[in-house]
């Protein structure tokens, strides 16, 4: 009985111990997507005559409620233009998204560019 209890108290005390702690792999650092409309000036803020004449007819035309939805194509990507009322008035370009024909991510102020170049601009 004397043996067995020193033998239970370091049993005990072996499951204190604390094992070392594996060091964390280091978080990515943060990269900032843009998201101002720097390069994007000659769309924002246009109403839908304006986006035909600089981007050409659009291949897509959804409207819902106020909103209105035009999307554009060229050999390099697919841009689609977000227009809402503002103060009432016409629908005007608020927001653009781009992408690649096929799906890939492409930088919006890249693709309103290319729009450009093929008209010329």
């Amino acid at each position: 009985m004397r043996l067995l209890a020193p033998l239970a108290l370091s049993l005990a005390m072996a499951g204190c111990a604390s094992t070392p702690a594996t060091p964390r792999p280091g978080r990515a650092p943060f990269v900032p997507i843009p998201t101002g409309t720097a390069g994007l000036q000659g769309v924002m803020g246009r109403n839908s005559g304006q986006l035909t004449a600089l981007l050409g007819q659009p291949v897509a035309d959804v409207r819902e409620g106020a909103a209105r939805k035009l999307q554009f194509r060229s050999g390099t990507c697919v841009l689609d233009t977000y227009l809402y009322p503002r103060n009432g008035g016409e629908p005007v370009v608020t927001y653009l998204d781009a992408r690649q024909p096929d799906g890939s991510p492409i930088d919006r102020a890249s693709c309103v560019a290319a729009f450009s170049i093929r008209r010329g601009g």
